[in-house]
């Protein structure tokens, strides 16, 4: 290295030391962010007495400004022979900085300054994160020195080196999630933080969750999926076999989806994160498909098909984005539009608005569309990551409650009839329909509508 000798003084060291050589690293990429640089003949360091040891660390322009730079060393205690040894670094861009007999320990002049470092016989290890770092050429420079500003004379100091590039720093630890991000065309890697954990590594506990919050959440979460089970109960004795096994299914999963998707440390998981995220949202919207579909009152093999289509449909819609709004108003609104128009034909055919009865519409229509009206409203424009255990658990319960006012009655068969007494000597008989599609029959209305031959 030759620079001039009024660049050494401005920089706080002489020009001999300036002569010292710097060694350079090996650069092994292994993924986004995750790379390991080598020393030549390393990873221990021999740190004479009388000179210090410097060690380049090139990062690369774009990809290596998005992670976290990574740096340890820890100290050989065989090679000491009992000695006090202490051994400074000084970790900086650009220029290498050195620490100088009879100065003072720091790594700073009066145009740069850099990141200190120590390792001695009680703290034999120290770790350093450099979030971000600024790409270039880092120095280390590496001296040992015996007690406080007096260099060792017959003391030869061995180190271990580690340094890397990762995307998180600690893989964001227990309560945080590394995520890649990007903005414009700049990637790079941040932590995403959970239970009110925070800092670059979601180390700082300031504002986290206790432990009896964590778990009042998941269980609030879990325990209202329980709210199914009334319409599981309503479908199974109206003989809506399929509706039911849908609601199983979306209590089921709903419930050890959100048992492993809890921030904390109190989580459950009886299988992947992805599946079980998948099987609850899926569910989720076939109970709202089915629900819709059969208040339409279709043809079995017609509310089949669609029942086989949704979820086709709906497990497409998934893939594509799990969390759109629309996956959960699209499905809803179509449905929707399904049952208008069945209910439009059917008050057509009647001449009577349809379903006939006005306690239908006051005790199940009216309260059960409220219900799923306030729970929609709830998802869409309330839920916030901070209110969501409970705005999420009333969710489930707003929704299950809905079904179990919007589920229509048992239909009872199109060729039920009940015969009228045979009268003598007539070789017919009338037949009267006493079909009811809501499952309530009005004597009023009752017509003969048919003749059957005896």
């Amino acid at each position: 290295m030759n620079m001039p000798q009024s660049f050494g003084a401005a920089m706080g060291f002489s020009l001999s030391e300036m002569c010292w050589p710097i060694r350079p690293t090996l650069r092994n990429e292994l993924d986004t962010f995750s790379v390991h640089f080598y020393v030549f003949f390393g990873p221990n360091i021999s740190i004479p007495p009388d000179r210090a040891a410097v060690f380049a660390i090139n990062l690369m322009p774009v990809l290596d400004s998005g992670g976290v730079l990574n740096m340890e060393l820890k100290l050989n205690m065989s090679t000491l022979r009992g000695a006090n040894v202490t051994v400074f670094g000084c970790l900086n861009h650009g220029v290498p900085l050195f620490i100088r007999e009879n100065s003072s320990l720091t790594c700073e002049s009066e145009s740069a300054a850099g990141f200190f470092l120590s390792v001695n016989t009680s703290a034999n290890i120290t770790k350093l994160r450099i979030p971000y770092p600024q790409t270039g050429t880092w120095y280390l420079s590496l001296r040992s020195l015996y007690g406080v500003g007096h260099a060792c004379t017959n003391i030869t100091a061995e180190v271990y080196m580690r340094s890397y590039l990762t995307p998180c720093i600690n893989d964001c630890g227990t309560y945080g999630q590394c995520k890649l991000l990007r903005t414009n065309n700049y990637l790079y890697a941040a932590c995403e933080c959970k239970a009110g954990w925070e800092g670059w590594g979601c180390t700082d506990n300031s504002e986290a969750y206790s432990y009896s919050f964590q778990l009042l959440s998941t269980l609030l979460l879990c325990l209202s999926n329980l709210m199914f089970v009334p319409p599981v109960a309503i479908a199974i004795r109206s003989h809506y076999l399929l509706e039911a096994s849908v609601y199983i299914f979306t209590m089921f999963f709903s419930t050890f989806y959100h048992a492993c998707d809890q921030p904390g440390i109190v989580v459950f998981c009886i299988m992947e994160y992805d599946v079980l995220q998948f099987c609850d949202f899926l569910g989720s919207l076939m109970s709202v498909w089915v629900t819709v579909i059969a208040m339409a009152r279709l043809k079995s093999i017609i509310k089949q098909v669609l029942y086989l289509l949704g979820a086709m449909s709906l497990s497409m819609a998934l893939q594509l984005d799990r969390h759109g709004l629309w996956n959960l108003l699209g499905p809803s609104l179509f449905a929707l539009g399904i049952m208008a128009v069945a209910w439009t034909v059917r008050t057509i055919r009647r001449r009577r608005c349809y379903p006939p009865t006005w306690k239908r519409w006051v005790f199940f229509l009216f309260p059960g569309t409220m219900i799923a009206t306030s729970a929609v409203a709830l998802y869409a424009f309330v839920e916030t990551e901070e209110n969501y255990f409970y705005i999420h658990s009333i969710w489930h319960m707003l929704i299950a409650g809905s079904v179990g006012f919007l589920l229509p009655p048992r239909a009872k068969p199109d060729s039920k009839v009940t015969p009228l007494k045979r009268r003598r000597g007539c070789g017919y008989q009338l037949c009267v329909n006493e079909h009811e599609e809501l499952g309530l029959v009005d004597p009023a209305i009752i017509s003969i509508n048919s003749i059957c031959t005896s």
